[in-house]
């Protein structure tokens, strides 16, 4: 039987490229190997395709009051990115490794997995569970096709760890996130003759200044929540693509925009008064000049918030696990709230620092993945008990 340090693992997590555009099966395939070497059995959930899967395990009697510690396996693109070393090659340097997903999140997968002897020579009187999921950075598809299979094959938990990079803090809240694209068809003619064209980005144009008056209206008057930094629901707007000359009507134009909203805000709501512009004020103008402009908005992805619940047992073990004092409100969001959709209890603490990810050169500091590794140790001890 092979022996790994956390070291070792991640360094062989890393030198499978996970990017969320390619498959993960070879990095699922070790894991499932690895498992198997510890009579740990592998549940995998697939992707319609077949590319890609998730992986559900559980070490110790599958009973209610275990420990969920979830991961994601995807990690996001190097294209353009300035890296002094082959980012699917990890490399130790003062302490540090080097690689993409070493902070995001990785680590805190290798730090699980090294611990695996650990668990399965102890005597746990409840179970510790994996769950690794795919495609977490283009929209959480992964999580959302485990909820299912996470209900039928795990006893209820006492707690889910969620690992993404938090220094180790514990972290009990972060927002919600909606995702959507706006597209507007329009119709294309010479720039002299405008009455013979719909301009596809002037419409465009208007539903960002819309999107733009909802954020001015959040931050104003919305729902506050001093937790979180801005304490308001923010708004965005991302790529626009649209036209093709300065002298032609462009008659097509598509933008991607965002809003994440603090627990307690409808995003519904939001999102209604978003749809209801469009069709009671952009579509009727646009399709008076000719029938086929519209505009059309699609949703294509949701992230639920973390909502905390200070005081409860799942906390209070959490906090015992990371040896902290406090638990802290997050700036980015997670899969943690998924799991609690299905009420199990979570908090996101894992190694790394969030500054890191998505970056070129992207490191761990050793600190931190032996900070993780204590964890697992006192959450071996806690399921003894």
């Amino acid at each position: 039987m092979k022996k790994y340090t956390v070291k070792s693992v991640l360094s062989k997590l890393i030198g499978f490229d996970t990017t969320s555009h390619l498959s993960n099966l070879g990095l699922i395939q070790f894991i499932e190997t690895y498992l198997a070497e510890h009579n740990v059995h592998s549940t995998l959930i697939y992707n319609d395709t077949k590319t890609k899967a998730n992986l559900i395990a559980t070490i110790g009697p599958n009973v209610p009051g275990g420990v969920v510690l979830s991961g994601h396996t995807d990690v996001v693109p190097v294209v353009g990115q300035d890296w002094y070393t082959d980012p699917f090659q990890m490399v130790e340097q003062e302490g540090k490794f080097f690689g993409r997903g070493t902070a995001d999140m990785k680590g805190f997968i290798a730090v699980a997995l090294a611990v695996v002897p650990f668990f399965s020579a102890a005597k746990l009187k409840r179970p510790v569970h994996l769950a690794f999921s795919f495609d977490e950075e283009v929209g959480c598809m992964g999580i959302q096709a485990m909820l299912e299979p996470l209900r039928g094959h795990i006893a209820s938990p006492r707690l889910v760890i969620v690992g993404e990079p938090t220094n180790m803090q514990v972290g009990n809240a972060h927002k919600g996130q909606m995702v959507s694209k706006t597209r507007i068809w329009g119709r294309e003619a010479h720039s002299s003759r405008p009455d013979d064209g719909v301009n596809a980005v002037e419409a465009a144009a208007e539903l960002i200044g819309l999107v733009a008056a909802l954020r001015n209206k959040a931050r104003d008057t919305g729902i506050q929540n001093s937790v979180f930094d801005p304490p308001y629901t923010s708004f965005n707007v991302g790529p626009v693509s649209g036209g093709s000359a300065f002298n032609i009507i462009p008659n097509f134009c598509e933008f991607d925009w965002e809003f994440r909203f603090v627990p307690g805000d409808d995003p519904e709501a939001i999102l209604h008064e978003y749809n209801s512009y469009i069709y009671e004020k952009i579509n009727p103008r646009l399709g008076a000049r000719f029938p086929e402009c519209r505009a059309e908005n699609t949703v294509w992805a949701v992230l639920p918030p973390l909502k905390a619940e200070p005081g409860s047992d799942a906390e209070t073990l959490a906090l015992a696990l990371a040896a902290k004092n406090d638990t802290t409100a997050l700036a980015f969001g997670t899969e943690s709230g998924y799991f609690q959709s299905i009420d199990f209890p979570t908090v996101v603490c894992g190694p790394g620092d969030i500054a890191q990810a998505h970056k070129p050169n992207e490191f761990i500091d050793m600190s931190q993945l032996q900070a993780c590794e204590q964890l697992m140790h006192r959450l071996i001890s806690a399921l003894e008990e």
